[in-house]
């Protein structure tokens, strides 16, 4: 508490009170109270130890480890170490193995003027602070979107000297096809089974892939997209493999419930195929229709030479590139791909971990290129 070694913790902890303090005073009337709002010094330190935690090593592994800022009296069934342990890069490390696995955050909070880690919960409210470890200095800081929501909501990318604070209103998706406004600002689910983020937790499981992938949404009950793919396809679905979709419409419609954890796994289906070589299509109804695709440009169609790019952070001012600067061809087929079918949305994920959304932008006339993994982590 003495004073951070990681000069970015103590720039932006100011900058994170004021998010975490602007979000809990917008909260609606009457719901229940949020997580105790976190201060600038908490913060730089939080954000301190998990960064250097993170570059610490335990048998050969990198840690990754959720931190949230919370008192023992107000989590959920907390399990309680006998004796505190200090807020330190070896101790969290060395709990790295116990508490990697999705959803198990280790409890910070003060006792004696000091931070220490009290134990572990499972459920945390909203409004409370979370730093995720990722990977060697990458890290996420995050928050539920709302009491009653599994769902959270990053609100800063730590990467070594890079920051990113993001600012999803600050990108106009108006003139887009409604499926990707869904993704950039999606509403908050209320369950695990929500359907409303389907093309955003397509995102997020073709990224954990690792292998990179295209996914291309076309408009439902249409044959145009058939110009733009390269004859004959190898691996054409007849019929459309219907079950994402049939999902998603009975859980809209209110139809009988498939089980618990049906939609994620139908959701992984889907973006596994992603790793095939070539793209999967899919229609804007999540009706799969084809996957390991070649994009092919249409005859007389021009080649795409400029596309717009934005990043949904601030500061992220939108700029004019060529399409072969935001990767290789995956990205160039892929803003091909939205050029010429400007009814339809392409998904490109790299090896790498960056994730780019192609659409074209009637307003601009030219597609547009939304570099969005910072909402994926």
């Amino acid at each position: 508490m003495n004073g951070s070694l990681y000069p970015a913790a103590r720039t932006f902890a100011p900058r994170l009170e004021e998010h975490f303090a602007r979000h809990a005073a917008a909260g609606p009337n009457g719901a229940p109270p949020g997580a105790p709002l976190p201060d600038a010094r908490a913060i730089e330190a939080l954000i301190d130890a998990a960064f250097w935690a993170s570059l610490q090593r335990e048998e050969g592994y990198a840690p990754e480890i959720s931190l949230a800022f919370l008192p023992p009296a107000r989590a959920a069934r907390p399990l309680m170490f006998g004796a505190p342990l200090p807020l330190g890069p070896r101790a969290l490390a060395r709990l790295a193995p116990a508490v990697e696995r999705p959803g198990i955050h280790l409890g910070v909070w003060r006792e004696r003027g000091e931070l220490v880690v009290w134990g572990t919960t499972r459920a945390i409210p909203s409004s409370c602070l979370v730093i995720e470890v990722l990977g060697p200095g990458l890290m996420v800081v995050k928050h539920r979107t709302r009491e009653d929501s599994a769902k959270f909501q990053n609100v800063a990318v730590f990467e070594g000297e890079q920051v990113k604070v993001l600012s999803p209103q600050s990108v106009d998706v108006s003139d887009h096809p409604a499926v990707l406004k869904s993704l950039i600002a999606p509403e908050p689910p209320g369950s695990p089974d929500d359907p409303v983020d389907v093309l955003l937790r397509l995102a997020v499981s073709m990224r954990a892939h690792k292998r990179g992938g295209t996914l291309l949404v076309v408009p439902a009950r249409t044959e145009t997209w058939r110009e733009s793919i390269v004859h004959p396809i190898e691996y054409a679905v007849e019929p459309a493999f219907t079950e994402l979709a049939d999902l998603v419409r009975e859980a809209v419609v209110g139809g009988p419930s498939p089980g618990p954890g049906a939609l994620g796994r139908a959701v992984d289906a889907v973006a596994g195929l992603t790793a095939v070589d070539g793209a999967t299509l899919i229609t804007d109804r999540y009706e799969l229709l084809a996957f390991g695709v070649k994009i092919g440009r249409p005859d007389g169609r021009p080649r795409v030479e400029r596309v717009i790019l934005t990043e949904p952070i601030e500061g992220g001012a939108a700029s004019v590139v060529a399409p072969v600067e935001l990767g290789g061809t995956r990205h160039i087929s892929a803003a091909q791909f939205a050029h010429d079918q400007q009814g339809a949305v392409a998904l490109a994920a790299s090896q790498d971990g960056h994730f780019t959304i192609f659409a074209w932008s009637t307003r601009d006339g030219l597609v547009h290129a939304h570099r969005v993994e910072t909402l994926l982590l």
